[in-house]
């Protein structure tokens, strides 16, 4: 089956019956927790090697997948870089003897066109469960619990600075929001002044950098910081999505204003809210973006997010070709 969001907390506490989960996405960092979570759902707090394979190849799954535990109780069988040569391995492990549990976790992979999602969508024994990066309130709840986890509050505008400057990578998100708790300690709050001493050192050029960059025609800028954001690692497809939110919350306050609506009123209408320390930029690129170009520079979004998903290897160059060329616009304008 393919697992619904609201279903996959309680599917890692307890995968139940399932032979074979499928962890796929953009985001390697969630990938990577979820299994983990997987693997001390079956085993417990327990580290007995008998009990935990670790493959490297594909072919090796229906034998380990069959193979009992020398102890007794069930077996986790786990195969990092999962890709669609395993679908012969998966299918066979599906349809054979054993009870353990087979963990496939493939980065990357795109489930319209995988035949090895569709083989365990289609199986009453396997499960798919997507893995993007969090964004919107979703990343915003994930920092909360973060720091609620270890007995710190966090102020709003502290909230959103961090917002703007995690997501693409579950773990390196965590690493950096668990760096800022350990910096105010149990029983403190997070204030803007303490994100920014504990994460800005790390985040430095960031995502939103490269966007904001792009939209104020600073071409060289957009470069540097999108560079700087794809070796922290955001994903091209990260890239892409980050740059639709972007260009869409620029055409809503476009569209405000369009109806009678002041500048100021229209920023902070905006969903999600603007960080404040952007709302000047934010009015600059209105200026500098009438809605009909927002209307084309988001067309190139979209298609430019099918193009990412059928390409591979260039993936990380179509993201940036499409980031910089947008940027030249307001600059050839002005």
């Amino acid at each position: 089956m393919k697992l619904a969001r609201q279903r996959v907390p309680a599917f890692l506490r307890n995968p139940g019956e399932a032979r074979v989960v499928l962890l796929y996405g953009e985001d390697a960092g969630l990938i990577r927790e979820r299994s983990a979570q997987l693997v001390r759902a079956v085993l417990g707090a327990a580290d007995d090697p008998f009990r935990l394979a670790v493959l490297a190849r594909a072919e090796d799954l229906p034998d380990e997948a069959a193979t009992v535990a020398l102890g007794g109780g069930r077996r986790v069988v786990r195969l990092a870089e999962a890709g669609e040569s395993a679908r012969e391995a998966v299918a066979a492990v599906l349809e054979g003897p054993g009870d353990a549990l087979v963990l496939l976790e493939a980065p990357g992979l795109s489930p319209s066109r995988s035949r090895l999602v569709r083989l365990i969508e289609a199986h009453r024994a396997g499960v798919a469960i997507a893995c993007y990066p969090e964004e919107g309130e979703a990343l915003v709840e994930a920092v909360r619990g973060w720091l609620a986890a270890r007995d710190v509050g966090v102020d709003e505008d502290a909230l959103s600075w961090l917002v703007s400057q995690l997501g693409a990578d579950r773990a390196l998100s965590r690493a950096e929001v668990e760096k800022l708790a350990l910096y105010v300690g149990p029983g403190g709050r997070a204030d803007l002044a303490a994100a920014e001493a504990s994460v800005g050192d790390v985040a430095g050029l960031s995502l939103d950098d490269a966007l904001f960059a792009a939209t104020a025609g600073d071409v060289v800028l957009a470069d540097r910081a999108l560079e700087r954001a794809l070796a922290a690692g955001a994903t091209p497809v990260g890239v892409i999505r980050a740059g639709l939110g972007h260009f869409e919350r620029l055409q809503r306050a476009a569209l405000a204003m369009a109806g009678g609506m002041s500048a100021g009123a229209a920023v902070k209408e905006v969903r999600p809210p603007v960080f404040f320390r952007r709302t000047e930029e934010f009015k600059r690129a209105l200026e500098l973006w009438p809605p009909e170009r927002l209307a084309a520079a988001l067309g190139e979004f979209f298609r430019g997010e099918r193009d990412v998903k059928r390409t591979g290897t260039p993936d990380a160059a179509l993201c940036r070709h499409l980031v910089l060329e947008l940027a030249g616009r307001p600059a050839n304008r002005a």
